[in-house]
């Protein structure tokens, strides 16, 4: 009798457990505009697990170039596709913390390809070529109060490979990509 009481708690008590982290979950499918320094998005995250979610991303990279006299920008549209592993959400959960749009500490790896398709540009002169990277990343999410308005901040080091036929006028360091990114954004 002791045994069987025994195995019945263990059980009632996994089954607890199992429930408990269950419910602490990522949401199913969020739609998300975002904009920071260096660009504007659109995307959307997906549920694939608990904790997993697939993030697919379409934007404008920008970027600007200061010489003495001459200052430009320039914006290129990009194509983002992130696994993410959101690992601390269901702690942030037992302790009271918002946790809704995803907001938690995540690991991921971007696939990035920019595209060559237009710019749009402060001078006719700037170049641009078809560019992917795959850049493993770690980063958070947060709610700004209990609102729908988010930021989110990531870093992470990879490759990169530029697809033209010109590359003459490139002076960075072959293959390696370093991605800093802070962003405001709306959930819908």
């Amino acid at each position: 009798m002791k045994r069987l009481t025994l195995a019945i708690a263990i059980c009632l008590c996994t089954f607890k457990g199992i429930s408990q982290t269950s419910a602490t979950t990522i949401e199913k499918s969020i739609w998300n505009v975002q904009t920071g320094l260096l660009g504007v998005y659109v995307n959307n995250e997906y549920r694939l697990s608990n904790a997993f979610a697939l993030r697919t991303e379409v934007g404008l990279d920008a970027g600007f170039a200061a010489k003495t006299n001459d200052t430009k920008w320039g914006m290129i549209p990009t194509i983002n596709i992130e696994p993410r592993y959101y690992y601390n959400l269901a702690k942030r959960a037992e302790k009271g913390r918002n946790t809704s749009g995803n907001a938690a500490n995540f690991f991921t790896v971007l696939f990035k390809y920019n595209a060559d398709w237009f710019v749009i540009s402060s001078a006719d002169d700037v170049i641009t070529e078809n560019m992917i990277a795959v850049i493993p990343k770690w980063g958070i999410s947060r709610n700004i109060g209990k609102s729908k308005f988010n930021y989110e901040a990531g870093i992470g080091i990879g490759y990169y490979n530029y697809f033209g036929s010109d590359r003459k006028y490139y002076t960075y360091p072959e293959n390696v990509a370093v991605d800093i990114h802070s962003r405001i954004g709306y959930r819908f």
